[in-house]
């Protein structure tokens, strides 16, 4: 079975959580992230990259 994160522990909260992307963003390449009551969308571009919009 494929690991798709990784979660901290106390002995290793140096370490970042990590997720994939494409879980993240879903099918449709994109997600709305509240953040202290803001709304941002975190999208993949046509180029691959991830752009960070409020």
């Amino acid at each position: 079975m494929e690991k798709n994160f990784t979660t901290t522990n106390p002995q290793s909260a140096a370490i970042p959580r990590q997720i994939d992307s494409k879980l993240l963003l879903g099918t449709d390449g994109r997600v709305v992230i509240v953040h202290e009551g803001q709304l941002y969308q975190l999208r993949e571009t046509q180029a691959g990259k991830l752009i960070l919009t409020k």
